[in-house]
């Protein structure tokens, strides 16, 4: 699998808003509120990995369950991944749904309030927020995928310390489980 960070695309706020009204008019009794973009591609002038995440806030987890057929119907895949959250996938038409590559969308629903909603919601403001920090990011980031282009676990691995002081400096410790974190 290989590492692609790209510049910034400022188109990628209005695919988000385009999905959300899919997504909600699926979720819409289940959703606790609107559908929130999340990661990289959230944040204005960030270069990222051309995925857009999303997070969506579920009165609970058993309910959100059902929505797993209709949401297959919008073409996102399920996935276990943890147990305080549902984890949906999207890929390119014709392409390996196993392949993170040909992925272009990641959906979480969650209870708001979990360690994945505050976690998530608060590094996106954070780097919304802070120009500079977002600068040191888009660094960092940039410099990881030149440095690890085909291993994704590692590039990942590299932003672990960077993400936990920015959620250390609004109060937050990071709790999740980081191989599988969206930022």
């Amino acid at each position: 699998m290989t590492v692609e960070v790209v510049p910034h695309e400022p188109g990628w706020s209005a695919q988000f808003e385009w999905e959300r009204r899919r997504l909600e008019g699926v979720l819409v009794s289940r959703l606790t509120g609107p559908v929130e973009h999340i990661g990289s591609t959230a944040v204005p002038g960030l270069p990222a990995k051309p995925i857009l995440d999303m997070i969506g806030g579920v009165h609970h987890l058993d309910l959100a369950r059902s929505a797993i057929e209709p949401l297959a119907d919008l073409g996102y895949v399920y996935t276990e991944h943890r147990p305080s959250a549902l984890y949906f996938y999207r890929a390119r038409a014709g392409q390996n749904f196993l392949d993170d590559a040909a992925h272009t969308h990641h959906l979480h629903l969650t209870q708001p309030g979990s360690d994945i909603w505050q976690e998530r919601l608060a590094f996106r403001d954070a780097l919304r927020a802070d120009p500079m920090l977002a600068q040191r990011y888009s660094d960092l980031k940039l410099g990881l995928a030149q440095i690890y282009p085909d291993d994704p676990v590692a590039y990942t691995e590299g932003k672990r310390e960077f993400v936990s002081e920015v959620l250390a400096g609004v109060g937050i410790a990071l709790q999740t489980n980081f191989d599988t974190l969206q930022m």
